[in-house]
């Protein structure tokens, strides 16, 4: 697979994974098997693996702290690790949070995450969530996590321009983190450009549109039990029903390229900027393997046009995360 630098020479494959769902948010879950998938990921090339504190309050990272555990040693070596800290989840709760970005709060993570993963130093460390009004003094601390060795480079989730800047002045952010495609393009308006102007590595969460843009969930009956998506905004029955205009636009230029809707859709990111590394999250090979093979499709200049302009002529229907979701986005 083809590399990208996303910032400060921190350089992984075009194409990484988003562990996320191997833990919680997207139905049942299997270790075994997922176990087994993270095998596939060096066999294809994907040495990027995006986890977080957050993600099954821990589970994520132990997880992937067991299959590191289980590698060579120039086989681990090849693999960059992201993960994050900012956001304090009670145990009682299935979905309230609350930001904390204070030294003491990150500290604490930073140590936790570098037991759970098993790691001597983190790649990529993130705050989750962003409290605006202590930036400076969190960005301080993360500093000083990379000058004693505990953490490699530094990532924003979910920011403002207006923060990012701040945070990059007090130290350097290697990659903003947040979700981009084509049904959800706000950081298009300014974000976007502040990140190409400043050099900084875009990380696109949710590439997929949380896997509505492979056309393959077209009803709110096809998601399992246990799903979030099932009382997401845009997969409710009448959301879903007129989001599905989208993948009329999509599906022509799928077949002109003999490749997936989903391929297409991460083949348009890829193309919107030269440090940009998406991390499609999925518990099967076959998707695996598909958003890989999106690596290798270039588009030509008149569907980019068209994919561009695709909220020109759609309107998506439905927000994307529930008001306790959207705590600490773009602040």
């Amino acid at each position: 697979m083809l590399k990208r630098e996303l910032a400060n020479g921190l350089t992984v494959s075009s194409i990484g994974y988003g562990a996320m769902g191997l833990s919680e948010f997207y139905g049942e879950t299997n270790d075994l098997q997922s176990l087994k998938l993270l095998d596939q990921l060096l066999e294809l090339g994907v040495d990027f693996i995006d986890t977080a504190n957050f993600y099954g309050r821990g589970h994520n990272e132990e997880l992937i702290g067991y299959y590191l555990s289980k590698l060579q040693p120039s086989q681990r070596h090849q693999i960059k690790i992201a993960t994050k800290c900012g956001i304090d989840r009670p145990a009682e709760s299935a979905y309230a949070r609350s930001i904390n970005n204070t030294p003491d709060y990150i500290r604490k993570c930073c140590d936790e995450s570098l037991q759970r993963l098993g790691v001597e130093c983190i790649d990529l460390f993130y705050l989750h969530r962003v409290d605006s009004k202590i930036i400076e003094q969190s960005m301080d601390c993360l500093g000083q996590l990379v000058k004693e060795g505990k953490i490699a480079h530094v990532g924003l989730c979910e920011v403002s321009s207006k923060t990012l800047l701040k945070a990059h002045s007090v130290f350097p952010v290697t990659a903003l983190q947040t979700e981009y495609s084509l049904w959800t393009r706000d950081i298009e308006e300014d974000i976007l450009g502040t990140l190409k102007t400043n050099n900084i590595g875009l990380v696109p969460y949710s590439p997929l549109g949380r896997g509505f843009l492979t056309g393959k969930l077209t009803r709110n009956s096809d998601l399992p039990d246990g799903d979030f998506r099932k009382t997401n905004d845009r997969f409710l029955d009448g959301n879903i029903n007129h989001n599905r205009n989208i993948l009329d636009i999509i599906q022509p230029i799928a077949q002109k390229y003999q490749a997936t809707p989903g391929q297409i859709a991460l083949a348009w990111l890829l193309a919107q900027y030269e440090h940009i590394v998406p991390i499609p999250g999925t518990k099967k090979r076959q998707y695996l393997q598909e958003n890989v093979q999106a690596s290798e499709i270039i588009l030509e200049r008149e569907d980019l046009t068209t994919l561009n302009n695709i909220l020109l002529q759609f309107e998506v229907k439905g927000q994307r995360y529930s008001e306790e979701g959207m705590k600490g986005v773009n602040v």
